[in-house]
């Protein structure tokens, strides 16, 4: 887990959570953004991504591994005595819902940000592979195989994609145990959308994604019971909203919903 402290008055955290086969060192443009608004930024490599040697790369014995992480990054938030803002994109929005329905207690945010929440997968194994997972994750829970995604479907930013090529932490294949435990934490998540903590949530999809099915994000969506929501399709973005040609757009959106409640709050003047 890391701290970045902001230079500016501060006005509150923001705790960031990342998806699946990447890590915190792809976020630093966004901490900065953050950081320049006033805001300091805790965020951690969850158990095998990044710079993580707790557990072995692209694999997890359990989805709760990834919801303790989170837990405990948050729960550092709260040291600064100001306001704080869940974020999280992909798997990492994933974890976030599975938090906020699973750890009730403790738990005290201003408002959560999901951006392209994996909560359906476009492209998953043919049948027979989909069956054999079952048994091979009992059987052989580390094996691993090819995720099947590129640099190319996340993001249509250049400059990111090539950067990426280079990145000896990003994650190109994980295990059998892994892909079960993702299919059954998107199952739980909307079976218990309902159950979900009672906190403001903005929802971010890309209008273009080529990796999560928003088809699930809006069904999802449509099934909560909370006081205030607000759901935004990016038309033409990639799954990568944070990375895309038109990220600062996607910031400059994300921060009036951020303001908005720090007003409430009666944190912004």
């Amino acid at each position: 887990m890391w701290k970045w402290e902001t230079e500016e008055q501060p006005r509150g955290v923001i705790v960031m959570v990342h998806g699946a086969m990447e890590h915190h060192g792809r976020y630093g443009w966004l901490i900065e953004m953050w950081r320049k608004n006033g805001f300091h930024v805790v965020m951690g490599d969850l158990p095998g991504h990044g710079m993580t040697s707790r557990a072995k790369r692209g694999h997890i014995s359990s989805f709760n591994e990834y919801i303790d992480e989170v837990r405990e990054w948050l729960m550092a938030s709260y040291q600064f005595n100001l306001p704080v803002f869940l974020l999280g994109h992909s798997m990492g929005g994933l974890v976030v819902i599975r938090l906020l329905q699973e750890i009730k207690e403790d738990i005290e945010v201003a408002g959560v940000i999901l951006a392209s929440p994996c909560l359906g997968m476009l492209h998953t194994p043919p049948k027979v592979l989909e069956m054999m997972s079952h048994g091979l994750s009992s059987l052989s829970p580390s094996l691993k195989f090819p995720s099947g995604l590129t640099l190319e479907m996340a993001t249509r930013n250049e400059e990111i994609r090539e950067a990426d090529k280079d990145d000896p932490l990003y994650i190109h294949k994980v295990s059998v145990r892994w892909y079960r435990e993702l299919i059954q934490a998107t199952k739980t998540a909307s079976l218990k959308a309902a159950d979900s903590l009672d906190v403001p949530l903005l929802v971010m999809q890309a209008g273009s994604d080529l990796i999560v099915d928003k088809k699930s994000v809006k069904r999802w969506f449509n099934k909560l019971d909370v006081s205030e929501m607000h759901y935004k399709e990016w038309p033409e973005l990639y799954h990568e909203l944070f990375n895309e040609p038109e990220r600062e757009e996607v910031f400059r959106y994300t921060m009036e919903f951020v303001d908005s409640r720090l007003r409430l709050l009666g944190y912004v003047t």
